[in-house]
């Protein structure tokens, strides 16, 4: 196998075996902020007993606002082994957890796939993802997951290239999407989801366009009875100097737009955050 890495769609073709950093910053060994059950996800994920949520640092995403911040720009973390990996799997089993959430994973790929191979959890494995993301990457990894979970974030061009310089952005992430749904149906026992995808969408201040945009994309392409969540809990947070807009919350309007656009496209299957979701005691404390 190369050492050069090509695992997301931006294909930086670094060396990060020699410690060469491409977009997402993180080199091939795995680090990670956090593992615990997480009770804020959508409710047939995290349940009554909380989601198995593995935080991984580093993004090739890397928005500006990003609530993640210390994690996205690999400024803290533990560094972890496969065969650690996999023992933390089974740790959270053991706590009681529905799933194994994944929470960024994509640029160690390689490694959760070896991770994979020396246990394979018994209980459903979530994707959680900024959807930015290869299509061949997704296909070796699909055998092990269960549920994606992924962001739908721009339909703008601009937009994206504004917040993260990436202007193919949706383009991207709704053929990863349309891959995710196409290999995943919705399967729900007890209130919990066993297989399947929910597309998660943040409103964003000034981007209620996007919001649309996205909520009639999703409208006319679902595939499998997927899920969709509607997210309100934009906090000012991150490298928001040089951007003005970022720095206050999402407004009633905003919030009503998008609500409307739910109901205009008749998506049932949804989960809606509430306006008052927009708070800083949601984003975790990191353990490493």
């Amino acid at each position: 196998m190369s050492n050069y890495c090509n695992i997301c769609h931006k294909k930086c073709n670094v060396d990060r075996e020699n410690g060469r950093l491409g977009r997402c910053g993180a080199e091939n060994k795995i680090k990670i902020a956090k593992y615990y059950l997480h009770p804020f996800e959508e409710p047939l994920i995290s349940g009554k007993k909380g989601s198995g949520t593995i935080f991984f640092t580093g993004c090739a995403l890397r928005c500006v606002f990003c609530q993640n911040y210390e994690l996205s720009r690999n400024t803290r973390g533990k560094t972890i082994t496969p065969s650690q990996l996999a023992d933390i799997f089974k740790k959270l089993e053991d706590m009681g957890a529905h799933n194994i959430n994944l929470v960024t994973p994509s640029h160690y790929a390689n490694e959760i796939i070896k991770a994979f191979e020396i246990y394979t959890p018994k209980i459903p494995v979530v994707y959680n993802t900024h959807g930015y993301e290869d299509i061949e990457t997704l296909k070796k990894l699909d055998k092990y997951i269960s549920v994606y979970l992924p962001d739908l974030k721009w339909f703008n061009p601009e937009v994206s290239k504004r917040y993260t310089g990436l202007s193919d952005y949706f383009e991207v992430a709704s053929n990863a999407v349309k891959f995710m749904m196409n290999s995943k149906k919705t399967v729900i026992e007890n209130g919990l989801m066993k297989s399947g995808v929910i597309v998660r969408h943040l409103i964003l201040p000034l981007c209620s366009n996007d919001s649309v945009e996205i909520i009639k994309w999703f409208s006319e392409n679902k595939i499998n009875e997927p899920y969709f969540s509607l997210m309100a809990q934009y906090t000012p947070f991150g490298d928001i100097e040089k951007y003005p807009e970022l720095k206050r919350k999402i407004t009633k309007k905003e919030y009503g737009r998008a609500l409307n656009a739910i109901e205009n496209y008749d998506i049932s299957d949804c989960f809606i955050q509430d306006l008052t979701s927009s708070k800083e005691e949601y984003i975790p404390s990191w353990d490493f």
